[in-house]
């Protein structure tokens, strides 16, 4: 077991997906403070192929972990190795990119001599909220909307009490966003650019489906894959008719559909569940239109809503390091010397054995 107090220092690093992150962490007294971090991104070698290639996005790590490790502890002003225990993601995640990670770790701690924790991704997207905005209420409702996961989650506690509530059947809302976009051309990652499209675009244009509402409603549960086909289908009538494309009000009506379905379905398991907080992490709480609309939905149910910076959103080393802060100070056991990736990572196991 491993007991660290306040002034403990957390290297965390990050390496999923196609981003490379390394963050360094200081234990407060009541929380835990950012000291700097590192970034490096293999998304433009990935754009040409519509997605992530995940041989590329392995080699991508290899190339970039030393740097991005030295980096994060020059803008932390932390001598290099003067860290207290290390976290790793163990998952969920591409094999070959989260191995590059795990082997990183490892020797980092080998060489060091101090603890490695492998921590879990997603629980990673939750904690990055704590280095804005302080610790979470022990009862606490996450919407967790990035390119691989849509879930709604009951978080008790970051060290290790995470239920999921809700999750998607088939795609991802960040997923669905890479796909709308490249059907219309408009190049990989989808979320950014559509959501800028969409600023300049009517959201009532076209009525597009919200999945698993009305008389399909499936509780707390996302269904995104009926919306894409949507999208394709319009798209190939309005062709057929000779139609231009309004690409910005096919933009607007699609986010419409999509943020809609989420804040709906986010403040009825809130309400339901008598929880007064939550927050919305993951790649996709960057989107302006979803930011906006569930503020105003929170506001309306007497919710305190959260949502860190856009720069805290997507993958980083420090969400990691925040993770294996609550760990540490939880008092958990180091993972083990077999320590590995695991792809199939459930958001309820936080620490890794």
């Amino acid at each position: 077991m491993v007991t660290l107090g306040p002034g403990a220092v957390i290297l965390g690093l990050e390496s999923s997906c196609d981003e490379t992150g390394a963050g360094l962490v200081r234990l407060t007294e009541d929380g835990v403070e950012l000291l700097g971090q590192e970034l490096a991104s293999s998304q433009d070698e990935h754009a040409r192929f519509g997605g992530v290639v995940p041989e590329i996005a392995s080699r991508a790590h290899l190339e970039a972990m030393t740097a991005t490790v030295h980096g994060a502890f020059t803008k932390a002003g932390v001598p290099f190795g003067a860290v207290d225990a290390i976290a790793v993601t163990s998952g969920p995640g591409l094999a070959g990119a989260l191995l590059v990670g795990v082997a990183a770790a490892k020797a980092y701690a080998a060489a060091w001599g101090v603890p490695l924790f492998g921590v879990n991704h997603l629980a990673g997207h939750v904690a990055a909220d704590t280095l804005e905005h302080g610790p979470l209420p022990s009862d606490t409702l996450a919407l967790l909307v990035s390119g691989g996961h849509t879930q709604l989650l009951h978080v008790q506690s970051l060290a290790g009490q995470i239920t999921e509530v809700g999750t998607t059947i088939d795609d991802a809302a960040g997923e669905a966003y890479d796909k709308v976009a490249r059907l219309l051309g408009l190049g990989y990652p989808g979320g950014p650019v559509i959501d800028k499209l969409a600023a300049t675009g009517d959201p009532k244009a076209i009525a597009f489906p919200r999945g698993l509402t009305g008389g399909r409603d499936n509780g707390y549960n996302f269904s995104f894959s009926g919306l894409k086909t949507a999208v394709a289908r319009w798209v190939e009538q309005a062709e057929r008719d000779g139609r231009e494309l309004p690409i910005n009000d096919i933009c607007a009506s699609f986010q419409e559909a999509v943020v809609d379905v989420l804040t709906a379905k986010m403040v009825r398991a809130a309400t339901d569940l008598k929880l007064s907080t939550v927050v919305i992490a993951g790649g996709v709480a960057a989107n302006g239109r979803l930011r906006a609309l569930a503020a105003e939905r929170c506001e309306a149910a007497g919710l305190t809503l959260r949502i860190p910076r856009p720069g805290l959103c997507t993958d980083n080393g420090a969400m990691i390091a925040a993770v294996g802060a609550h760990v540490v100070r939880a008092g958990a056991f180091p993972s083990s010397g077999t320590l590995s990736g695991n792809p199939g990572m459930l958001v309820s196991q936080v620490l890794a054995g």
